[in-house]
């Protein structure tokens, strides 16, 4: 199973939204590396370092600016008419889903079809320091857990 269908079918598990977003909008952190690295199997310094720029970079460029967009246009926003809005905010989520699909692709890529056999919450650990300051363990423990 490619990387972006692992990506769906986990994201579909009780527990793994929650856990998603409490570490990307509490702790800074980027969930689609979180989750590459446990689909990677990786703890590996150097594969994280650069999976880690890559996200950083396609985070700055793109999924932090339409996430902010989508969130922006979830709210009213008389005189503008809600329908309206809303089928913009469903155009902004979908480019957003799309961008996400775009960094896990390029992320599948920098590790390739080898699987490292690292266990999924050692992983999450090594990608979040990777990232920038490491999320604290028991929020990395939930989404662990959460995946199964």
């Amino acid at each position: 199973m490619g990387l972006w269908e692992w990506a769906l079918d986990a994201y579909a598990r009780p527990g793994v939204p929650d856990a998603c977003l409490e570490l990307q909008d509490r702790y800074g952190q980027n969930t689609c590396l979180l989750l590459w690295a446990v689909w990677a199997e990786t703890a590996d310094a150097a594969v994280l370092a650069r999976a880690a720029e890559a996200a950083y970079r396609w985070d700055r460029a793109a999924l932090l600016p339409l996430r902010q967009a989508r969130r922006s246009l979830k709210p009213a926003c008389p005189p503008v008419d809600d329908g309206a809005r809303e089928a913009l905010r469903e155009e902004v989520k979908a480019a957003e889903l799309r961008a996400e699909r775009l960094l896990l692709e390029t992320l599948a890529g920098v590790s390739g079809d080898t699987r490292g056999g690292t266990p999924a919450l050692q992983a999450l650990k090594a990608a979040s320091k990777a990232w920038g300051p490491p999320a604290p363990d028991p929020a990395l423990a939930a989404l662990a857990a959460a995946l199964g």
